[in-house]
């Protein structure tokens, strides 16, 4: 709490977007124009002003830039005296955002640890029942593949089926459903695909939002239309 305090006016003066967390700040700005590269370079020379009246020591080696966007000019910025290193794909809140923000960059990063800990499960576990695995994956493998998945869910297909394999990787797991189609064995055990999970979740946001849940956080991404005419549906 006192460190808090402590940083709590490190964005005084601070003309771009500033997110401040624990041990970590971020700093993003359209860089489409000249003014806009501008202030974000002297933003950052404010932050490092900022360090230095608070006699605070910067890992500046830790400091990197990630352009977004396809037509992004990539223009390097510096800290103080040094200049910050590119990076094509950065970890934020423990979810990996590459330039393209296609998210395949994090899909093959929880699928990895998704069948590491399923590995880990085949080989400690004697019991195959499914009264054993299925608590084992609800609680050790599946959080891997939805945790923040609001934020990071899957665009293509290819990253779809990565993540669908490691469920279908478990339930092949489970005494005599070996030899079922996928499909079967969901229904066997009472479970969704990830994809319908997904989907699942995306219509319960949704029906929150339009029933007013989220109206604080909803009005300042987006507007409702009250319009009785959409295209293709009268």
């Amino acid at each position: 709490m006192l460190f808090n305090i402590f940083i709590s006016d490190v964005d005084c003066g601070i003309k771009c977007t500033l997110m401040k967390f624990a041990d970590d700040t971020k700093v993003s700005r359209e860089v489409d124009t000249l003014e806009g590269r501008a202030t974000l370079q002297e933003d950052m020379h404010r932050l490092e002003e900022w360090a230095n009246k608070n006699l605070m020591k910067v890992s500046k080696d830790m400091y990197k830039v990630l352009h977004l966007g396809q037509h992004n000019p990539g223009v390097q910025h510096r800290l103080g005296s040094t200049w910050l290193e590119r990076s094509s794909v950065e970890r934020d809140l423990w979810v990996l955002v590459d330039k393209k923000l296609n998210m395949s960059e994090q899909c093959a990063a929880v699928a990895k640890q998704a069948n590491r800990m399923l590995g880990c499960i085949n080989k400690g576990v004697t019991s195959s029942n499914k009264e054993v695995i299925i608590p084992l994956y609800s609680a050790l493998v599946r959080p891997h593949l939805k945790c923040c998945v609001q934020f990071w869910s899957p665009l293509y297909k290819k990253d779809v089926e990565r993540l669908e394999r490691a469920q279908r990787r478990a339930t092949r797991m489970i005494k005599g459903l070996g030899s079922l189609p996928y499909e079967e064995r969901l229904r066997e055990l009472g479970l969704f695909s990830l994809e319908k999970r997904r989907l699942r979740g995306e219509l319960i946001t949704m029906f929150q939002y339009l029933k007013g849940g989220y109206k604080e956080d909803g009005d300042s991404l987006f507007t409702r239309s009250h319009m009785e005419k959409i295209k293709g549906n009268g």
